[in-house]
């Protein structure tokens, strides 16, 4: 997206800086340099134990750890920002590793933190900025490249039977992302090998690489919870996770289009046509409508 589109695009066009609450992973410099081209100004907020140190060089920002949200917040007043991305990987920590503020103490006393699963949390987190006069934005809003289309992305594509396991695992996805679990499920000839929950995604892959079983391939399928906030913690593959789905043995990774991330997609193909295996943008509720 360029300056001259921003100001198609009324969500955004009269947006000049952009706070940024940078945890960890590729994708808080992808909006960066997303927000340099539409010249937009960032102020970077990145949270210390997560965010990268090099994604800060050359730019207005702040370190903070995850508990200080009375400072987050009265820097961000102080710079006269309005408008925030909370984007990138977050250590879900304890209570006691929070070592909270009185903002955040006054946040937590309000939601009971370790009695929510993350969607509840990050719904949470996103009405308390907003009664603090701030309005969250999804980072496709400034990057839409970033979505995954829906598709094959290289050259190699499920067969009839990897089909069968596909429209199975969305099914599986989409449950427990309703209930909040995670958003990933590894499936193999019809079998769970595991689904995702606090571990990640990584962990997922790399736990069910030693369960897989003699016959096809396993599928890793990552879909966006039914009722997740488009603007929060969308789904994210990018080439480590085909790497990593590579190294387990894995037949191919299916992801959301349209509700996922999906970053260094040239890179991505590249590893997915060297490794042989198949990356696949699509719609779950069109797919489990389908005859398998």
């Amino acid at each position: 997206m360029s300056a001259s589109e921003k100001s198609l695009n009324p969500e955004i066009a009269t947006i000049e800086t952009l706070g940024i609450i940078a945890g960890g992973g590729s994708i808080p410099a992808k909006l960066v340099q997303a927000c340099e081209n539409l010249g937009i100004q960032p102020f970077i907020v990145a949270l210390e134990g997560n965010a990268a140190p090099e994604l800060v060089e050359g730019h207005e920002h702040v370190w903070s750890r995850l508990g200080a949200a009375g400072q987050i917040i009265k820097t961000l007043k102080a710079h006269e920002i309005t408008d925030l991305v909370l984007i990138g990987s977050i250590h879900r920590p304890s209570i006691t590793e929070i070592k909270p503020d009185l903002k955040t103490a006054e946040f937590l006393a309000k939601v009971g933190l370790s009695a929510l699963g993350d969607s509840d949390i990050l719904d949470a987190v996103r009405r308390f900025l907003e009664s603090e006069g701030f309005r969250v934005h999804g980072v496709h809003k400034f990057a839409r490249d970033l979505l995954a289309p829906e598709g094959v992305i290289g050259k190699y594509e499920p067969s009839k039977a990897e089909w069968s396991d596909i429209r199975r695992g969305i099914e599986i996805s989409q449950a427990i992302g309703r209930l909040d679990i995670g958003q990933a499920v590894i499936i193999q000839e019809g079998l769970v090998l595991g689904v995702e929950g606090i571990e990640g995604t990584d962990e997922l892959i790399e736990r069910c690489g030693a369960l897989m079983r003699k016959g096809r391939k396993p599928i890793l399928v990552k879909t966006c919870k039914p009722q997740q906030d488009e603007d929060l913690d969308l789904p994210t593959i990018g080439v480590d996770t085909i790497e990593k789905a590579a190294y387990a043995g894995l037949g191919g990774v299916v992801i959301h289009a349209g509700r996922s991330l999906l970053y260094e997609r040239e890179e991505v193909q590249v590893a997915a046509d060297k490794n042989k295996l198949f990356v696949i943008g699509v719609d779950p509720l069109a797919e489990t409508h389908k005859d398998g």
